[in-house]
């Protein structure tokens, strides 16, 4: 009955502290009032890893017996947060039968396992790095080693994570392991199940770079306030002196439609040749390169960017041209080998394009660069495909 008690005590003091949580974290919103989530950038291979620590008791409860005394349990532990609500983690969890549930033995066992973690308050809530409080089911599998035999097992929990800073957590993991009451090479049980609850207080150390960025297209426009007087006065004097710039402009304006008026019968659109002072009109071909963009972590083209190609291909391309196509990523988001291969298939798409648009195969050449060579200064722009006549 003591073992009863603990347990239930725990698994009822995590589950009001992680909905309380909730309440101290209302304020995760946008403007307006609605709770803030994603889409988030992708991490690096060991950003939002950890590793656990902990220690607590164990027991065992079988059909007819009931629940037997309590024992000493121990756990150690790897993950990783792919998402601010998924994770995995794998694992030991060690721990002891200190006393005879009916008729079986006592026995030492150790379980290695994997997790998978659903971070139920980022979920439902809203991310935000700095919450205290985290409310996270999980369910695993794993081999479980009774003495020197081996029997599967599966079992669920809850983790309750606080945040004590950014590089530690003070974990409580309340679970059951599952498995066959073979377990503990009792005969005649073979077929009967027996569980294992769980509780354990412990640490855990946050590797690598921590924290999730939002994606977002637009930036928002930052207006500065309090709005004085003194601001609205010197705002009048700017506006003052940009319309005596702009009544300037406009008689610089006059002067140069007069030298332009013996010009005025060109038509607008048109190139012209001018040699011996006169106008020859002359057909012109798009200028090269020509560069195609994609969205972040795409290889498909959007219609503008295919409008562009298109145009590009009419004015410039046959099946004589030779061209070069040259791909690449961005580094500030994803895997170097993950760019690697998003840049291949980008040049992929605007070579398929341009062969059906006139452009023999054989006469494009591609290279596929990653996020190795990015030579423009914002992200965006270096999710693109260049396109040069040799």
């Amino acid at each position: 009955m003591k073992g009863i008690k603990l347990f239930g005590i725990l698994a009822v003091a995590g589950l009001l502290a992680s909905f309380g949580a909730y309440a101290q974290e209302d304020n995760n919103r946008d403007e307006n009032g609605k709770v803030a989530r994603g889409p988030y950038l992708t991490n690096g291979v060991f950003d939002n890893t950890f590793i656990g620590l902990g220690a607590g008791v164990n027991s065992v409860l079988e059909k007819g017996y009931g629940l037997g005394k309590m024992g000493l349990a121990t756990d150690v532990n790897f993950g990783k947060w792919f998402t601010p609500a998924v994770g995995a983690r794998i694992g030991w969890h060690g721990f002891k039968d200190t006393a005879k549930s009916g008729a079986l033995d006592k026995a030492n066992f150790n379980y290695f396992h994997g997790d998978l973690l659903w971070n139920i308050s980022n979920s439902i809530d809203g991310y935000k790095e700095t919450r205290f409080w985290n409310f996270i089911p999980y369910v695993n599998a794993g081999l479980l080693m009774v003495n020197k035999d081996q029997e599967l097992g599966a079992g669920f929990g809850l983790l309750n994570s606080l945040r004590l800073g950014e590089r530690i957590n003070l974990n409580i993991d309340l679970g059951v392991i599952g498995a066959r009451a073979a377990a503990y090479n009792m005969e005649g049980f073979i077929k009967r199940y027996v569980g294992f609850p769980t509780a354990t207080l412990g640490l855990q150390f946050n590797l690598g770079r921590t924290g999730f960025d939002r994606y977002a297209s637009v930036i928002p426009v930052v207006v500065p306030l309090p709005f004085t007087e003194a601001d609205y006065n010197n705002l009048k004097n700017k506006v003052a002196a940009l319309e005596r710039e702009n009544a300037q402009l406009k008689n610089k304006i006059a002067d140069l439609e007069n030298q332009l008026a013996p010009f005025k019968n060109l038509v607008d659109g048109q190139t012209y040749l001018f040699q011996n002072g006169r106008f020859t009109a002359v057909e012109a071909k798009v200028a090269s390169p020509a560069t195609v963009y994609f969205d972040l972590g795409s290889a498909k083209l959007s219609e503008r960017e295919k409008a562009h190609l298109e145009y590009f291909a009419g004015n410039v391309v046959d099946g004589d041209t030779k061209l070069l196509l040259t791909g690449s990523a961005d580094k500030q988001t994803g895997t170097a080998r993950g760019n690697q291969k998003l840049s291949e298939q980008r040049v992929e798409t605007v070579k398929n394009l341009l062969t059906k648009l006139g452009a023999a195969a054989s006469n494009i050449e591609t290279v596929a660069n990653g996020d190795t060579k990015n030579i423009f200064d914002t992200p965006a722009k270096n999710r693109c495909v260049v396109v040069e006549v040799k």
